[in-house]
């Protein structure tokens, strides 16, 4: 029996040069660091406002605050060392480093959170006085703070995730700002001082569902799971509609970082058919239809298993 024709190829689709490429990248960490900068500044002070009036409010609120210095964090360091190119060592270069801060960044939110759930109870069962004006004033720089973050973001968040995922941290961030001011407000002019766990609790409860999401995207991406929105079977099917493949399996499909899908998958094909083209076709397909950015395409003519095992 003639033994059967195996190909192999890396294949990713052509991506046209980007000659203002460097230039958005600079603009994007520049931005980034400005709004770290600003958000980390108010953070320190904000810890510092909520022992000084006495306000767990604040403190909840600088939790959150936490998540966008964080998540600007990771950003910018993931544009900076992402950058590396890849070596023998790391041959898929630094870019999961995004994924270990995000991991990282999702328990120590969980440890927070914890803990002001844990100081609101306490104040349930023996309330202390909260001073409102201050926590006011410090509510109200945190939310211009916020408001300032949001506008240098938004000029990059459309075309860069990262700066997508740190603008929308900074607008959830905004909404408990709001938080606080109505809590100060309402102590203000009630006296009553149980609103400030209360409004604890609310933002720990806001951040609590959303750093579990954080923390289970990040596992599935560290586990090499099927990037979450995407299904195995479309892409198996995407791949069996080209012309001249004649089955698909052993498909994997993982990403290394949130936005970077990778794909590999062994396909059938006749003898006598053009396999470089083929693979070509798919790769494209992979591209468009599931930007999936780098596809490991094996072209066979006979299953894996009645392969003739290669003799040194």
């Amino acid at each position: 029996m003639p033994k059967p024709m195996t190909e192999q190829a890396n294949v990713k689709p052509n991506v046209a040069a980007n000659p203002s490429h460097d230039h958005a990248t600079t603009a994007n960490s520049r931005i980034l660091l400005i709004a770290l900068l600003l958000t980390g500044t108010f953070l320190i002070a904000e810890v510092v406002g909520s022992f000084v009036f006495n306000s767990l409010a604040l403190l909840s609120d600088a939790g959150h605050m936490l998540t966008d210095v964080a998540a600007l964090t990771i950003a910018l360091l993931a544009i900076r060392i992402g950058a590396r190119p890849a070596d023998d060592q790391r041959t898929f270069g630094y870019r999961r480093f995004e994924i270990l801060a995000a991991a990282f960044n999702a328990l120590l939110l969980f440890a927070v959170a914890i803990y002001v759930l844990f100081e609101a109870v306490n104040r349930f069962r023996d309330p202390e006085p909260v001073q409102s004006t201050g926590m006011l004033v410090v509510a109200v720089i945190g939310l211009v703070i916020n408001l300032v973050s949001m506008r240098l973001l938004m000029s990059g968040k459309d075309r860069s995730l990262n700066l997508k995922g740190a603008y929308l941290e900074v607008w959830a961030d905004m909404l408990g700002s709001i938080g606080v001011i109505a809590g100060a407000l309402v102590i203000r002019f009630t006296g009553i001082s149980w609103i400030d766990p209360i409004v604890a609790v609310g933002i720990g409860l806001w951040v609590l569902p959303r750093t579990w999401i954080l923390l289970r995207d990040t596992a599935n991406v560290l586990l090499e799971g099927v990037p979450r929105g995407l299904s195995l079977a479309d892409v198996r099917a995407t791949i069996l509609r080209v012309d001249g493949v004649r089955g698909a399996h052993d498909l994997h499909v993982w990403s290394i970082t949130s936005d970077s899908m990778s794909c590999s998958v062994h396909i059938m094909v006749d003898g006598d058919a053009n396999a470089e083209a083929i693979r070509g076709q798919v790769a494209a397909k992979l591209a468009q239809a599931f930007a999936i950015e780098h596809a490991t395409i094996q072209t066979e003519t006979s299953p894996c298993s009645e392969v003739e095992p290669l003799h040194l």
